[in-house]
């Protein structure tokens, strides 16, 4: 790997210009204190010159920039447009098209203003919150028909401070009757959400100016692209605060999501993904340091809940969560606990496993490598120690022994692979080509680097599939994307990520930028950013992509192509997939395991499409209630096919049950979607001797 690509030095501006006049405020005004200092000004002039110079686009920062800017801004501070009001919006209009030439000229003052006009709307709904609370949670009539609208992004602001007190008359109402018909006693939950507010109060009031100095540049920094952002001193130091961010301790990878903190995926082998307990979409509403009380952390920043997550090695946190499996009403939670520790290399190293299945009345068997993560011990390597531990080596082990073991065929199951080393992916394409590129870096002058296979000579020839789904991610995308190019495996599973460009981080005065600076390409010239790799057969997705994935973030970077890197050759397996994918759906029609999935994806659908809720509490159980059913009958539609126990409720299982199936479902024979990829190799395999013979 060329190490230019990730090490580049770039030059930080030193000048700055005089700090701007202070905006007058009133003396009567809570948040006079925050104001823009010199360091920041600094900063804010070095973070303009290096997007300018190095970031992988170079879009100019002109008035068409200035309006992305402004509107990424309010969409940070008031997501669901319950703040604002459309007088505050007016006003702030001025400076619509003016950020391009303010940020040019270090003047952070309207970035400060509208955040000081966010803090005081803010402390006035807490204040109309925890009065309405005042009068009790009884003495709300939810005997009304009248309905919330919960899709707000692209409502209309409101028109006046009256507005904003119907619409937060409704969202308290919202909240109390989601706890109601979750099982609360009306004394918990007025208990609960005066807590939840004054805890928000209490918190406005430690607002600092850094805390508005991060959130202004990063949407500046933002508009460009969804990775390329500002770290606040002290972020910079501990943990890196991106739209998706990296947890040390229990292994998870988190976003912000409106008032809510989402779980987007799971480190392979942390202690998140060890516990079987949590999943991605799962919304964390709690966090506890061991056996001490329960923080509310509904309405926190992303940031702080990180602080409370993370924790020395060995101890114990617990998360309560409300399930993505839920209702979108549902608001029943459950308390998770997790020991932090470091994951261990070994823990996610390759390992494989064999499945027999009969298939056109014979048997066969099939050898399987699941990679959690394109790993490479670096340390061992650099010092020279020939029993380096890595992703290629372990492979190559397990592909001998699966030969050995005289296997069909090999199916590599990269879901859930978020990546890593993209050495790893590299060498890792090498044992299934006969030599060549494999994956191309575009940089921001143009100049593109290409990673080769430099080794002749393939490992191994046998017949191969890819599994992946939404959360294989990045070098799982490269070593995918490589396998399809070259016709040299099946693509199988979901679209995946979408993750295909190269950050790097810069010091600045104050703090750090991290920067988007190149991207990947597929040798096939295609960029694997946003759209990510597209499966030969498509399985029904486990996840909805509109919310996790490249393409569900904002400004995500488009996918493009670039000059191809290989002359294309004959695919042979194209002329098959028609008939595989005849085959598969054939096959998978009346599979519980591909039946659940579509029928629980369609009714998810259904329900994201709902914009709004109803507030009469009589309506809103029959609703809770009609879902549930719907649910339920999706979940015994999957038993009864399978011979499993039938629930006569949702939450009725019991631990040990759940523990037991939960044990079944790891062997990999008992693993559907792994099953059936087999099932696709092998006729892959069949229909290809056939034509051979004739």
């Amino acid at each position: 790997m060329k190490r230019s690509v990730f090490s580049v030095t770039l030059a930080l501006l030193l000048g700055w210009s005089a700090l701007p006049v202070a905006a007058k405020t009133s003396a009567a005004d809570p948040w006079e204190y925050l104001q823009p200092d010199r360091e920041q000004v600094i900063a804010s002039l070095n973070v303009v010159e290096l997007l300018n110079r190095h970031h992988y686009n170079k879009p100019p920062l002109d008035d068409e920039r200035s309006v992305k800017i402004y509107q990424g801004y309010l969409k940070m501070l008031d997501p669901s447009r319950s703040y604002f009001t459309a007088g505050d919006i007016a006003e702030f209009d001025r400076w619509s098209t003016q950020f391009d030439d303010l940020l040019k000229n270090g003047n952070l003052e309207p970035g400060f203003a509208i955040y000081k006009r966010h803090l005081e709307r803010l402390q006035g709904r807490l204040n109309f919150a925890l009065n309405m609370l005042k009068k009790g949670v009884d003495n709300i009539d939810f005997s009304v028909d009248e309905t919330l609208l919960i899709d707000r992004e692209n409502a209309p602001w409101a028109k006046d401070i009256a507005a904003l007190d119907d619409l937060w008359r409704k969202r308290v109402k919202d909240e109390v009757l989601r706890l109601k018909i979750a099982g609360k006693e009306p004394k918990d939950i007025q208990e609960l959400l005066v807590k939840r507010y004054k805890a928000q109060q209490a918190r406005l009031q430690q607002t600092r100016g850094e805390d508005i100095f991060q959130t202004y540049i990063n949407a500046f920094a933002m508009s460009y692209d969804p990775h390329t952002t500002y770290l606040s001193p002290d972020n910079a130091e501990n943990f890196d605060i991106n739209m998706s961010l990296s947890l040390e301790g229990i292994g998870a990878v988190l976003q912000s999501d409106n008032e809510h903190v989402k779980i987007v995926r799971l480190v392979p082998a942390g202690p998140a993904e060890k516990s079987k307990q949590i999943a991605p979409a799962d919304k964390i509403i709690g966090v506890a340091q061991g056996d001490k009380e329960m923080v509310d952390v509904i309405g926190w920043r992303l940031d702080e809940v990180v602080k409370l997550i993370r924790g020395p090695k060995g101890s114990n946190v617990r998360l309560e969560v409300i399930p993505a499996s839920n209702a979108p009403n549902d608001q029943t939670s459950k308390v998770v606990s997790i020991t932090r520790e470091a994951v261990k290399l070994e823990e996610q190293a390759a390992k494989k496993s064999v499945i027999e299945l009969q298939h056109e009345g014979r048997d066969y068997k099939l050898g399987v490598i699941e990679i959690p993560a394109f790993y490479l011990d670096f340390k061992a390597f650099r010092a020279g120690d020939p029993e380096y531990k890595s992703t290629t080596r372990d492979v190559k082990r397990l592909l001998t022994e699966l030969q050995a073991e005289k296997v069909d065929g090999v199916v590599i199951d990269l879901r859930n692979n978020g990546g890593g080393s993209l050495q790893e992916a590299t060498e890792l394409t090498g044992l299934f080509i006969e030599q060549g590129p494999t994956v191309l870096v575009r940089n921001s002058d143009g100049r593109v680097d290409v990673l080769a296979d430099e080794n002749p000579g393939t490992f191994y020839k046998g017949p191969l599939a890819v599994l992946v789904n939404r959360l294989s991610a990045s070098a799982s995308e490269i070593f995918a994307g490589a396998m399809q190019d070259y016709h040299r495996a099946l693509i199988l599973g979901g679209q995946t990520f979408g993750k295909g460009t190269v950050q790097t981080i810069q010091p600045l005065n104050h703090g750090e930028l991290k920067l988007t600076l190149a991207k990947f390409y597929r040798v096939s010239g295609q960029s694997t950013q946003h759209q990510g790799v597209i499966p030969d057969i498509q399985y029904p997705d486990v996840m909805n992509t509109k919310e996790i994935g490249e393409s569900a973030l904002p400004e995500a970077m488009p996918w493009d192509s670039i000059r191809p890197a290989i002359k294309p050759e004959l695919d042979p397996i194209k002329p098959f997939l028609a008939e595989l994918q005849s085959r598969f759906e054939t096959r998978t029609a009346s599979n519980p395991d591909f039946a659940f999935a579509r029928e629980r994806l369609a009714l998810a659908t259904r329900l994201m499409d709902e914009k709004t809720v109803s507030l009469n509490e009589q309506t809103r159980r029959k609703q809770q209630a009609d879902i549930e059913a719907q649910q339920l009958a999706i979940e015994n539609n999957r038993r009864e096919a399978k011979g499993e126990t039938i629930l006569t409720e949702l939450k009725e299982e019991d631990e040990d049950v759940a523990a037991a199936e939960l044990e079944d479902k790891t062997k990999p024979q008992d693993d559907a979607f792994l099953a059936e990829s087999g099932h696709i190799l092998l006729d892959y395999l069949n229909l290809n001797t056939h034509l051979a013979k004739q």
